[in-house]
């Protein structure tokens, strides 16, 4: 029989943007996906302009549904982006429980989660203080302490 496989990584991967984290209760959602671009997995996710429709397009605290659950199982036609949910796509939003991001600058495990916007987008997800510039993440903290940009776990429980 012929060997299909005989080196293997001596360090596997903890975790991926958009992973559930573990086993805690949570809430999910699914929404249609309207950005051409599509939706990266572990984005922060808001209310789009269509019924159940969503986007990644930074809105409003308001607006703000939760993060983009990763799906392995999507399929890809050519000239599409891994890792992303692809326009028209269901996309699987998490709306309370705990999910890995990516999160930008340092953070620190109790934090509250901020998503930046306009002149703070450069930021992402961090913990700098919600202003006109970074939106709050309602509800939501680090279970992380990082001190600098990586993936880390937010939750809201």
């Amino acid at each position: 029989m012929a060997v299909l496989q005989d080196t293997y990584a001596t360090n596997l991967t903890s975790a991926y943007a958009g992973m559930v984290a573990n086993g805690e209760a949570s809430n999910r959602i699914s929404r249609t996906c309207e950005d051409s671009a599509g939706i990266p997995f572990g984005a922060p996710v808001y209310r789009g302009s269509g019924d159940h429709g969503c986007t990644a397009t930074v809105g409003t605290a308001a607006t703000f549904l939760g993060f983009a659950i990763a799906n392995e199982t999507a399929a890809l036609l050519p000239g599409q982006t891994a890792d992303r949910y692809q326009q028209y796509d269901n996309v699987a939003i998490i709306t309370g429980g705990v999910i890995w991001v990516s999160a930008t600058g340092a953070v620190a495990d109790g934090a509250s989660v901020t998503v930046g916007k306009s002149g703070g987008a450069a930021d992402g997800i961090g913990s700098t203080a919600a202003d006109s510039t970074h939106i709050a993440a309602t509800g939501w903290i680090f279970d992380d302490t990082l001190a600098a940009s990586g993936l880390a776990r937010v939750a809201k429980r």
